[in-house]
């Protein structure tokens, strides 16, 4: 991996791609990273949304990690900020909830991913729901604005996450609050692991450790956090085959290296 605005290009590159996927392709692929692994029929990190209210299967890529949405105490009229919103799929959901005395706004760096999604709102005749070009580390909202900020495995790929996440606490109202899902680490690691742009994209190798993404939470100024939901991930040996020799297979797997996916709830004071 090289400087950050390098490692921005390469994600948005991919999920540019993605964004021109189906869903059923995607759940073929490592994480959605569009890596072709073989014998995978699901994805390896997303949790089923199929059931719940104001579920829209046009903007479910199976990229996520989790289902921030389903924690995340939106109420009523809120106002809610998704942070990579790729097709909308986590934005639909928080718009049922919020209903029409509410607002629910979709950032995405990828302009593929922005289309798809302000096309499945128009097709939905969503009238306040709106999607916004933008980066996480440079969020185009202003200041105090959201009740609720919710974000689906993407936090593991911005390169500086403390500004990503001070750019949280910025937009979000004093006594509102997130919950994020994401992918942590319990475990270094290994180089040849941690380089690999596919798994950067695919979730894997951008992420830090469990203990210094809470402490970094809790030093941009957050408070109450917690920890809603931790399931660990198993990477099926087919996948970790495309990127690793035998013998690096098998060091890895001696490793106990845990990969996490968590929801953190985390309320701006």
């Amino acid at each position: 991996m090289n400087t950050e605005q390098e490692i921005k290009e390469m994600v948005k590159e991919k999920y540019g791609a993605i964004a021109n996927q189906s869903k059923q392709q995607n759940q073929s692929s490592c994480c959605g990273s569009g890596c072709g692994c073989s014998n995978v029929e699901f994805s390896v990190m997303s949790e089923d949304y199929t059931k719940l209210p104001g579920y829209v299967a046009d903007a479910d890529l199976a990229l996520g990690c989790g289902l921030p949405t389903e924690f995340a105490q939106i109420k009523p009229g809120d106002t809610v900020v998704d942070l990579g919103s790729g097709a909308g799929n986590d934005c639909f959901i928080a718009r049922s909830i919020v209903g029409e005395t509410g607002r629910v706004i979709g950032i995405d760096m990828t302009e593929a991913m922005i289309a798809k999604a302000k096309a499945n709102a128009t097709k939905l005749g969503f009238k306040n729901v709106e999607f916004n070009l933008g980066d996480i580390d440079n969020i185009p909202v202003e200041n105090n604005m959201a009740d609720v900020v919710v974000s689906n495995c993407v936090m593991n790929l911005v390169p500086n996450k403390r500004k990503a996440f001070a750019e949280t606490f910025r937009i979000i109202k004093q006594g509102g609050h997130f919950s994020i899902s994401d992918i942590v680490l319990q475990g270094e690691l290994p180089d040849y692991l941690r380089k690999e742009a596919t798994l950067y994209a695919g979730c894997i190798s951008g992420a830090v450790q469990k203990e210094e993404y809470l402490r970094i939470i809790k030093e941009t100024g957050f408070a109450n956090i917690v920890v809603q939901k931790n399931r660990k991930i198993e990477i099926p040996n087919d996948i970790l085959a495309k990127f690793l020799t035998i013998d690096q297979l098998r060091e890895y797997k001696k490793s106990h290296i845990g990969i996490f996916s968590v929801t953190v709830y985390a309320e701006k004071p």
